[in-house]
C-alpha cells in the first residue's frame, strides 16, 4: 500500500508560494495559518506537501509546544481548533542536529522552530481492513494521518521519561507497558494481579509514521491493539504478536 499521507501533485508545490513581502516572518500563528489555507486551496484531501523538497535557509521560533498527551499549546493557552491543528500537523518536520532532536513547521520559504515533548503525532485509533484478501492494522492519528503496519512502519517500545518528571505528564496518554498491566481481566481472565509488580521505567508504543515523524500509540489504542493480537509467554518475557499484510510483528515486554 502507498501512504496517502505522501501523495501530493505537481500542483501543490507550486502552489506553496512565498509571501509576497520579501522577509516576512511567518512565525506568528495567525499569519502561518492564512498562508498554509490560501496555499492548500489546489490539494486533493489531506496530502501533505513535498517537505523534503523544500530549503527554506530563514529560521524563526514560535511558543507552540505538542505536549506528551498529543495537545498542542501556543504561547501558553491549549489549541482547540481541530481544523487548525490538522492543518499544521501536515507541515510538521524533525530533524537532527549535532545529536540534538529538533521539530519545525516547515514552509518553503521558513522554518519554525517549535518545541515537542514526546511524539508529535498521537494515535488513537486502530482497526483492521481487508485489501485483496489481505488483512491490514491500520492506524489514525488525532491529525488525520492514516498508515498501515508493515515493514516500513513498525511498532516500537522506549523508555519514556518526562523532562520535567510531571507525573501527570507520565501518566496521561501513557501506556506502562509492563507485564501486570497487559495481564489484566480484560486480556486474561486469569490473570493473577498481585504478582509481577511493575519498578521500572514506564515504557510507551511509538509508531513510525512519515518523514521521520513517529507518533505514540495511547493507552487505549494499545490496550485495543492487545486484544487483537495474541499474548504469549516466552522465557520470562511477555510476547505481543499482531498480523498485518500477511506478515507477523512481534513486540517483547520484560516483566522483570
Amino acid at each position: 500500500m502507498s501512504n496517502d499521507n505522501n501523495k501530493t501533485n505537481e500542483e501543490v508545490s507550486n502552489s506553496a508560494k512565498a509571501p509576497t513581502e520579501e522577509g516576512s516572518s511567518m512565525n506568528n500563528i495567525d499569519a502561518l495559518s492564512q498562508y498554509l489555507k490560501s496555499a492548500t486551496g489546489s490539494r486533493e484531501g489531506r496530502a501533505i506537501p513535498p517537505l523534503d523538497k523544500w530549503h527554506p535557509e530563514d529560521i524563526a521560533d514560535m511558543d507552540l509546544v505538542i505536549k506528551a498527551n498529543g495537545e498542542w499549546w501556543h504561547e501558553g493557552g491549549q489549541m482547540t481548533r481541530e481544523s487548525l491543528v490538522n492543518l499544521f500537523a501536515t507541515i510538521l518536520w524533525k530533524e537532527e542536529n549535532n545529536g540534538v532532536t529538533e521539530y519545525f513547521l516547515k514552509t518553503p520559504v521558513q522554518k519554525i522552530r517549535i518545541q515537542v515533548e514526546d511524539a508529535p503525532l498521537l494515535i488513537n485509533d486502530v482497526g483492521i481492513v481487508h485489501e485483496d484478501n489481505v488483512s491490514w492494522l491500520e492506524f489514525t492519528t488525532t491529525t488525520g494521518d492514516v498508515v498501515r503496519l508493515d515493514d516500513e512502519h513498525r511498532i516500537t517500545l522506549q523508555a519514556y521519561n518526562p523532562k520535567d518528571n510531571d507525573p501527570a505528564a507520565l501518566a496521561d496518554h501513557s501506556l506502562e507497558v509492563k507485564h501486570n498491566n497487559l495481564e489484566n481481566e480484560s486480556l486474561n481472565e486469569n490473570a493473577d494481579r498481585s504478582k509481577n509488580v511493575a519498578t521500572d521505567e514506564p515504557v510507551r508504543p511509538y509508531m513510525l509514521v512519515r518523514n521521520g515523524l513517529t507518533a505514540l500509540i495511547g493507552r487505549n489504542t494499545f490496550y485495543h491493539l492487545a486484544e487483537i493480537g495474541e499474548l504469549t509467554e516466552r522465557n520470562g518475557e511477555t510476547i505481543l504478536t499482531l498480523q498485518s499484510g500477511g506478515q507477523a510483528y512481534s513486540l517483547s515486554m520484560p516483566t522483570n
